[in-house]
């Protein structure tokens, strides 16, 4: 496949001896969470752009950020769900595959697409390229309850966990679990949008408050008739040790040809979300073991896990699979400008991949989660200008391509005043039913 095109120029300023990616393997990004704040659609697209590959996108509309970047060659449609209708959104990606042309790399950004293009692989596999799984092996770690039967068979530390079936179970397992305790759901990709898929609940009546909200997701989903649930309550493992990461992407052979290590400084929401500011750390005991629990569990791609490390007992706990590129993969960008998304690239164009030159204490900073952060928590508040400044890859800016930063700011910036809005109209409401 490498011998299509030439090879396009490489990006003004690359280091001496970056690989140059083939620009006649186009590449079409997948989503199928509707989230129009998702930064890592957007570096998937500047990354494989400005190395002068095609780049096609799956986007909710012309409207949102990574639609306005200029390193993207196309915008196509959003297809339909792959929960109610996986065969449409099979001849949909088909259609699309078709105008591009020439057999594109197919590449998932969320859990649910990793997942579709597994167990549809060969209903896509004439129309795209892509990394080929077991086809079962996204859905057993990217859904939580069966990744935690996993982590048990295999001897893999993960926090305790129960799923109560009853208000007296859950009573039970507040009182050996302790407060406060972490509420997943398994398939989070089939909750109703809004929803967040895990939630540190402080309060037994909030744990309460939390089961009882309902658990159903899509009704046309897999299992239990699209359930999320049934949800899942975790021991808390204190933050002292610290939220840890580990990106990788593992050959057919389950050769690792890029891994790398980070450190979570700041996620959103604070003690459950995505990273918001983040380290590339030297962590060779971490990556040995993220190396060791892909291989236990049979997987072989792009993939991003998450660690806690409990201090009490020396150990990193295993938090989630995700079976994917994570969002934050930029901050992984190496002494070659190479990352994971181009390291698939190299390795689909039939291209030789070298090994990662590693840049220790680089960072990653999300400009819109870091500023809700400093306002929402004064007294924590970090060095705003000063983080902003010493970031090493920022989320959103970058000098040659300012559009989607704008539109994520008036978004952004709409999306506040939409919110003070409806507070004001709830609180009117409360106040006119209570004569106050």
């Amino acid at each position: 496949m490498g011998g299509l095109t030439m090879s396009p120029p490489l990006p003004a300023g690359a280091p001496a001896g970056t690989p140059a990616l083939d620009g006649g393997l186009p590449v079409l990004l997948l989503r199928t969470d509707r989230n129009p704040f998702h930064h890592g659609t957007l570096g998937a697209i500047r990354s494989l752009g400005r190395a002068g590959v095609p780049v096609h996108a799956i986007l909710e509309g012309r409207s949102v950020p990574a639609a306005r970047s200029r390193h993207l060659r196309r915008r196509h449609p959003w297809g339909p769900s792959p929960h109610t209708a996986p065969e449409a959104l099979a001849e949909h990606l088909r259609l699309v595959g078709g105008r591009i042309g020439r057999r594109p790399l197919l590449i998932p950004l969320d859990d649910a697409g990793a997942i579709f293009i597994a167990e549809h692989a060969p209903a896509l596999a004439e129309s795209f390229t892509f990394t080929a799984p077991d086809p079962s092996a996204p859905r057993r770690v990217a859904d939580k309850s069966l990744l935690i039967e996993q982590c048990e068979r295999y001897g893999i530390d993960c926090p305790e966990s129960s799923v109560p079936r009853s208000p007296a179970e859950v009573d039970a397992a507040i009182a050996r679990l302790g407060l406060p305790l972490v509420v997943k759901w398994p398939r989070p990709w089939l909750l109703p949008p809004g929803r967040r898929g895990t939630v540190v609940a402080r309060t037994a009546a909030g744990v309460h408050r939390l089961l009882a909200s309902g658990t159903t997701g899509d009704p046309g989903g897999p299992e239990g008739g699209g359930a999320a649930g049934p949800p899942i309550l975790q021991r808390h493992v204190p933050p002292d040790g610290g939220d840890w990461f580990f990106h990788g992407h593992f050959d057919r052979d389950g050769a690792c040809l890029f891994g790398a290590t980070g450190r979570k400084h700041l996620a959103h929401p604070r003690d459950a979300g995505h990273t918001v500011l983040g380290e590339w750390v030297l962590n060779p005991a971490l990556e040995r073991l993220a190396h060791k629990i892909v291989e236990m569990l049979g997987y072989v791609g792009t993939a991003d896990l998450d660690f806690r490390f409990d201090a009490r007992v020396g150990a990193y706990h295993l938090l989630d699979f995700n079976p994917r590129l994570g969002a934050q993969f930029r901050l992984f960008r190496d002494g070659l400008d190479l990352d994971l998304v181009r390291i698939v690239h190299l390795e689909q164009s039939g291209r030789a991949v070298p090994a990662v030159r590693p840049r220790y204490g680089r960072t990653l900073l999300v400009e819109n989660h870091f500023l809700h952060h400093a306002l929402t928590h004064p007294a924590g508040r970090p060095p705003i200008l000063r983080r902003l400044r010493e970031a090493g890859e920022r989320a959103w800016f970058a000098a040659d391509d300012p559009a989607p930063f704008a539109s994520m700011t008036r978004r952004s910036l709409q999306r506040v005043l939409q919110r003070g809005l409806d507070r004001g109209l709830r609180a009117g409401s409360r106040r006119g039913r209570t004569g106050r």
